[in-house]
């Protein structure tokens, strides 16, 4: 018997290499899948203006480093004493207008960096409510806590997005014909428009992912909130709030994520370096015993090996963690 009603995953999509570059653009749910990414050595970009939830910022955000922007002092707003971007996320703030901007253009840069290189472009719309500051109409990225009054609260049509997104493909694909977009959206309910509110609010997001998908051949779309919504439908997948994903469920979708985009060879190199995860992250009774130092000098040479035959892998971290561990 089948006590679920399982998503069927996309099938015939182009593979992610793991040798790939990615972008990663949206809510916290891209954080949560970027660092997936990150964790299992995949050379990603995650949020370069940190979180953002409704596709039109995120849209604009990826046009700013399509454009080569970089931010000067006007574009920043300077409240109590903290200066801050209407684009970017608070963690970008800071009380010295020069660091604030040396932290944005530096990100600025990095992602110009990674977007020339980048086979994937991955986003994840959060929600289609957006915040237009009533003194220019524009829509931003955040609202860092300003009062309601500065802002008009609608929420976007189907084909504002559709519009926003096909011009921008466009622009992305003649700079890089290769380059695939992943669209999802994320599962994290947001419970302050209520629950009529945030299933209309998903189901924008989802008829316009779905227009994009028909109209390009180089994007695809991927169930997450299907996933969580309908397989996942028990609360014992939801973390204390009941609104967010907990960590089995970020793994499952995760893995369903895999199994649909990852080519053999991903898989393969997955395998390699889960094994070299679970010897770092093992903890002996004796650190300084003989077993344990030949344990980590097997680790030690199964990274290098790994590196010889991956040359793009950023593995120095690990490297340095052993050679400590094996001077102790």
């Amino acid at each position: 018997m089948e006590f679920r009603t399982k998503v069927d995953l996309p099938v015939g999509v182009p593979f992610i290499n793991h040798s790939d570059v990615l972008m990663l653009w949206g809510s916290c749910f891209a954080e949560n899948v970027g660092k997936q990414f990150a964790d299992n050595k995949f050379r990603c970009d995650i949020n370069p203006f940190g979180v953002l939830y409704n596709p039109l910022s995120i849209a604009k955000a990826l046009g700013q480093v399509v454009c080569h922007k970089r931010y000067v002092e006007s574009d920043l707003r300077h409240e109590q004493g903290v200066w801050y971007s209407l684009m970017h996320h608070s963690s970008f703030s800071s009380d010295n207008v020069e660091y604030c901007l040396e932290k944005i253009n530096r990100r600025l840069q990095k992602a110009e960096e990674t977007l020339a290189q980048a086979q994937w472009i991955i986003f994840t719309w959060g929600t289609s409510w957006v915040y237009e500051w009533k003194e220019t109409g524009e829509i931003v990225g955040n609202c860092h806590k300003l009062p309601e009054r500065l802002f008009t609260r609608r929420i976007l049509k189907v084909e504002e997005i559709v519009g926003e997104y096909r011009s921008l493909i466009e622009t992305l694909l003649s700079l890089n014909p290769r380059l695939h977009c992943l669209f999802t959206v994320s599962p994290i309910r947001h419970i302050k428009d209520g629950m009529h509110g945030n299933q209309v609010s998903k189901a924008v997001l989802l008829l316009a992912a779905q227009c994009l998908v028909e109209q390009f051949p180089s994007c695809v779309y991927f169930p997450s909130y299907e996933i969580m919504l309908d397989e996942l439908r028990d609360y014992r997948f939801y973390a204390d709030d009941m609104l967010h994903p907990s960590s089995i469920a970020i793994d499952y979708i995760w893995e369903c994520l895999g199994k649909t985009f990852f080519s053999p060879s991903t898989k393969s190199i997955l395998k390699e370096w889960e094994k070299i995860k679970k010897g770092l992250e093992h903890r002996p009774l004796d650190a300084q015993s003989e077993q344990y130092q030949r344990f980590l000098s097997q680790i030690l040479l199964n990274i290098e090996e790994l590196k010889e035959k991956f040359t793009y892998l950023d593995v120095q971290n690990e490297i340095r963690l052993c050679q400590t561990r094996l001077k102790k």
